[in-house]
């Protein structure tokens, strides 16, 4: 059996987007972004070959056990006479349905926080921005099971790891859903597309493609989904986060209205209050490093049901990884982890950004650290943010 073994912290910083993969189908990355990402699907035929599923079934649901793990449970019918119902996890293994049933789905989200298999998988996909990379999803369905004609907001990549699917797409313009059900189901979907994938099959769909996949047996899938930042999620953040720094951006300046005449309508807002907040704002904003900060910090905010262990820091670093659950990125100015944010600049700040990229140091790069950069990196490995120790490699094939 043809074997995949990749380190979890495969240094994505030198990748050759030029170079052809087969995980997208022999073109490069580089030709995927220009050509497909956000634009059209493409089906990868053993994208990944001979692959095998990470998890196994027993594993997925004991995930689907936890509190801390997002999981669904679909049970419906394409075409049947059942209705769709949806119950959101944790489940008991006794509140999943029989293997022997037919038409239902197990949804668990964000697998890759919880397994280092996983979290290598989705790092083959860092020809993405960190930034837009989301999480792998799994589900677990038994014959015909699937969560019906729908579509996305986001790009996904819908990795087959065991069994089979039937995936029908179309570009689909009327996007009515039926009324009064628990999932947003397409009500007039016109597929384009019919296609079986097999293992190691892979089908990229961009934004809002419908697409209906039905298992045909036991079937596994992994999706790799993107994140879409939302205009006004993102202004409200952004806007908390700048606030704590508000002051300084914008001054103490105190509103002076000694022009203000007598009035006869006490309620009316004064114009000259509405301008001084305006100008008070515009101060706020006009800071493009406190905007950036406020921006990495939001883009690497663990989710809410992200704890770290406390680590166990040597007396001396000689390898050091992020852990599997840590986000980091950076600017020109900043370097962020975990919804914090450092000033950085020279030496240390170009180790800051090859850890960010490759998710590793070596005993010779941390030879160049500073006392101060190797300070904070052991304060990072007491936070269990990241691991002193070996390379770990993954093999994403079983033989």
């Amino acid at each position: 059996t043809q074997c995949c073994v990749i380190s979890i912290g495969q240094n994505c910083r030198t990748m050759n987007v030029n170079k052809p993969l087969t995980l997208l189908g022999g073109i490069s990355p580089a030709e995927f972004m220009n050509t497909y990402w956000q634009r059209k699907p493409l089906l990868v035929r053993q994208a990944i070959p001979e692959f095998k599923a990470l998890l196994s079934r027993p594993e997925l649901f004991d995930l689907a056990e936890q509190n801390e793990v997002e999981s669904r449970l679909v049970v419906g019918s394409n075409g049947g006479k059942r209705d769709w119902q949806m119950q959101r996890g944790p489940f008991k293994r006794r509140a999943i349905p029989k293997l022997t049933e037919r038409d239902w789905t197990l949804l668990v989200q964000g697998v890759d926080l919880h397994d280092d298999r996983v979290a290598a998988l989705m790092q083959q996909f860092r020809f993405i921005p960190d930034a837009r990379l989301d999480d792998v999803m799994i589900s677990y369905a038994t014959e015909g099971g699937g969560v019906g004609p729908h579509f996305d907001s986001y790009d996904v990549f819908l990795l087959q790891g065991h069994g089979q699917r039937r995936w029908r797409i179309g570009r689909q313009k009327d996007l009515s859903l039926v009324p009064d059900m628990p999932l947003k189901i397409l009500a007039n979907f016109k597929p384009e597309h019919d296609w079986v994938l097999n293992p190691g099959d892979m089908l990229y769909l961009p934004p809002r493609y419908a697409h209906d996949g039905i298992a045909q047996g036991e079937c596994m899938t992994y999706s790799i989904g993107f994140r879409v930042p939302q205009t006004g999620d993102l202004a409200r953040e952004l806007l908390v986060r700048l606030s704590e720094g508000a002051e300084d951006a914008a001054g103490c300046d105190l509103y002076k209205d000694a022009t203000q005449p007598a009035v006869s309508k006490p309620a009316a807002m004064p114009e000259g209050l509405a301008e001084f907040a305006k100008s008070a704002l515009q101060k706020a904003l006009k800071d493009t490093k406190a905007l950036q900060r406020a921006l990495g910090e939001y883009l690497t905010e663990p989710k809410s049901n992200v704890w770290f262990e406390i680590g166990d820091t040597p007396h001396q670093l000689k390898f050091v990884r992020l852990d599997r659950r840590s986000k980091m990125m950076y600017d020109a100015h900043h370097i962020f982890l975990n919804g914090e944010s450092w000033r950085a600049a020279g030496n240390d700040a170009a180790l800051m950004r090859q850890l960010a990229d490759a998710r590793e140091l070596t005993s010779l790069d941390l030879a160049k650290a500073s006392p101060e950069a190797l300070s904070l990196l052991m304060e990072w490995c007491d936070d269990g943010w990241l691991h002193a120790g070996a390379s770990k490699t993954v093999t994403l094939t079983r033989s």
